[in-house]
């Protein structure tokens, strides 16, 4: 499809990308939203679990949001989407990946940028409940990538699966990467790593014999942990070969039902190659709005509705 123009307008304070970034990332509160929490045992041994949130009236559609690198489902970006989809008449099942729900998961593994085989055991589950006709999915960041690379890598995506929106997709992990590792996004890597070696340091002790304190101690950098544990725990070579193997740009061509991918042009966590214009163009069941602003999942607005929350209710609803 053609590109489309984005009339996205932040306020004055918000046009730079690290305020807007920030702002939404530690600032931002939002109430109001009920969620009930169900755990959903996979196959493997492991589980996720799922915050539900509910439309006022009895409802047949659901949206499924998927948190970025280090999230949860109490993340404002995901409870706004939350709320804003319950008050429109849509049922919300916000999902916590693999260790993100505040308890431990029960593996060496846990969640990645590619783990669209834990979004399908979601997705099958909701079938299972023949309660809902249309299903829409929301990524955020990572569970962005997520979402456009499971409906691009399968011939077949379920008929009630009716539509998915992106929202700061890093479509080509290395370039994604390569970004983070830019001293300008000094700050955020340093969080962002923190994170991720707390939530392993528990392996140490229940896998030791897949990682060992050395090996822990040479995690200086994201690329490095992608390299030691994610790669590894997830069955790719290196991280090169999880970065490419995972990215969801190579699947784009393929995605059958329609899809709006907005990334901001100011995103700093974003390379060149994240933004798929080529193949937004030819592909009739892809759209790809490029908003001036918005920083990394920052698109500020009116009344604490941010504009990629009204942009993807008003995509699915159309």
């Amino acid at each position: 499809m053609p590109i489309i123009q984005s009339t996205y307008k932040p306020p004055f304070w918000a046009k730079k990308s690290f305020v807007s970034t920030v702002f939404s990332g530690l600032a931002r509160t939002v109430n109001g939203v009920a969620q009930t929490r169900e755990r959903l045992e996979l196959d493997d041994g492991d589980f996720l679990d799922l915050d539900w949130s509910y439309a006022k009236q009895p409802s047949d559609k659901v949206i499924i949001l998927l948190h970025g690198l280090e999230g949860n489902a109490q993340r404002p970006y995901i409870t706004a989407s939350a709320k804003l989809f319950n008050e429109n008449g849509v049922d919300a099942c916000a999902v916590n990946f693999r260790g993100c729900s505040g308890e431990p998961n029960r593996l060496y593994r846990s969640y990645h940028s590619g783990a669209t085989e834990d979004l399908e055991a979601v997705i099958d589950y909701i079938l299972k409940q023949d309660k809902y006709s249309d299903i829409y999915i929301k990524g955020i960041s990572l569970g962005a990538n997520m979402a456009l690379k499971y409906a691009g890598e399968r011939e077949k995506l379920p008929k009630a699966l009716k539509g998915i929106v992106a929202v700061s997709s890093p479509c080509y992990l290395k370039g994604s990467s390569d970004a983070l590792m830019h001293i300008k996004n000094r700050h955020y890597a340093i969080r962002f790593l923190g994170h991720l070696k707390d939530k392993i340091k528990p392996k140490l002790e229940q896998f030791p014999q897949d990682i060992s304190i050395a090996d822990f101690n040479t995690i200086k950098t994201l690329l490095n942990f992608d390299e030691v544990y994610t790669s590894k725990a997830h069955g790719f070579k290196n991280a090169l070969d999880y970065y490419e193997q995972c990215s969801s740009l190579q699947f784009l061509p393929n995605i059958t039902i329609p899809t709006l991918i907005i990334n901001a042009l100011n995103d700093s966590f974003l390379s060149a190659e994240c933004y798929p214009v080529k193949e937004a163009k030819q592909n009739p069941n892809l759209y790809l709005e490029m908003p001036k602003y918005g920083g990394h999942v920052g698109f500020i607005d009116k009344r604490n509705v941010y504009y990629n929350e009204k942009r993807a209710l008003d995509f699915v609803k159309n």
